[in-house]
């Protein structure tokens, strides 16, 4: 049996995540009363982008992801990705919107990292 525990993990705290970053980017638009785009105000565009790299990043990494756990990858290799990637997404939007810059490269570094390892293992697994 293919156990989904770690994916489904992932799924429901990145989600959640993005989740918190859209009702931010919402709040903002409604404070500042601008429906599209970013009406040239910096922190609703610094919203909006903070949401937008939330999504590039956790989209493909929950595709690797669902790919390891259908392949049987080892548990503890799944946990180590869900675990070290969504602490990073965390670190990387805490960096961008509280400017704290070397949280923000620290996300980026340990993201990097993350999907570099679990496209390797993929690739490894997939070999065989």
């Amino acid at each position: 049996m293919i156990n989904f525990h770690w994916f489904a993990l992932f799924a429901a705290l990145n989600g959640l995540l993005l989740l918190l970053l859209t009702i931010n980017v919402s709040r903002l638009r409604m404070k500042h009363r601008i429906s599209y785009g970013d009406g040239g105000n910096r922190e609703l565009m610094l919203a909006i982008r903070v949401h937008a790299n939330g999504v590039e990043q956790v989209v493909i990494f929950g595709l690797v992801l669902l790919a390891l756990a259908l392949l049987r990858a080892p548990q503890w290799l799944q946990e180590a990705l869900v675990v070290g990637f969504t602490l990073s997404r965390l670190a990387h939007a805490y960096g961008m919107l509280g400017r704290v810059h070397r949280m923000r490269q620290l996300g980026a570094a340990v993201t990097y990292l993350a999907q570099a390892v679990a496209v390797v293992a993929l690739l490894l697994v997939l070999l065989g």
